[in-house]
């Protein structure tokens, strides 16, 4: 279990719209650019072998350099293959949240930034548990969700699945819109992730609209 001295003060930024990752939770990532490439090589090099995952955000007339939330999770690279032309597959194993502090210059092709941690010490912890977690009702919800969206799940894994494992994979896992899986990043607790998920897929199933459900 990482300790919150074991939290580097410089931490490469992985920019990626859509892609959540969370504490616990495991992300795939296929590399494929010069610069992320040698991001992944730099980072292999460090003790903690972490990336950040921030999404940038949804401003018209973009350059370069994206503008970024000020929240991501770090991820240590737990795995990796290499899927030929100098291609790498990886996965991120979610450490931490934290909010940047400030992006820095420099040579590297690949963001970097100061994280502050401080308000993230409940993700280095044990997994979360959610008291008032109803969860024949989120799967009755899921399960219309996933029929109208025609996707198909292990359904057996989910109803034996812990707390935090059910809500944050589906959290990651559901192809929700990038402004909604930064809502579900951000939220302070398990429960209120939870309730967020609910919402969104509610809304989902609505449509897209406020109505409410019949």
């Amino acid at each position: 279990m990482f300790k919150a001295s074991d939290l580097p003060e410089i931490l490469p930024i992985f920019p990626l719209a859509g892609a959540l990752l969370l504490p616990r939770g495991h992300l795939p990532l296929h590399l494929f650019e010069p610069r992320y490439l040698q991001m992944f090589e730099d980072a292999l090099k460090t003790p903690m072998r972490m990336i950040g995952m921030v999404q940038p955000r949804d401003i018209p007339g973009g350059s370069d350099r994206p503008v970024l939330h000020q929240i991501g999770c770090a991820g240590r690279i737990t795995a990796f293959s290499e899927a030929g032309d100098g291609r790498y597959m990886i996965t991120l194993t979610g450490i931490s949240r934290f909010r940047i502090l400030d992006e820095l210059d420099g040579f590297a092709p690949y963001g970097r930034a100061h994280p502050n941690w401080l308000d993230f010490a409940r993700d280095l912890g044990q997994p979360e548990k959610d008291p008032e977690f109803d969860r024949d009702h989120f799967l009755d919800v899921l399960g219309r969700y996933f029929a109208s969206e025609e996707l198909d799940t292990d359904w057996e894994s989910l109803r034996g699945a812990g707390d935090e494992m059910l809500i944050n994979s589906l959290a990651m896992l559901c192809p929700f819109e990038a402004e909604d899986k930064q809502a579900l990043l951000e939220a302070p607790t398990l429960a209120t992730r939870r309730e967020t998920l609910i919402t969104l897929l509610e809304f989902a199933l609505r449509g897209g609209t406020n109505e409410e459900m019949m």
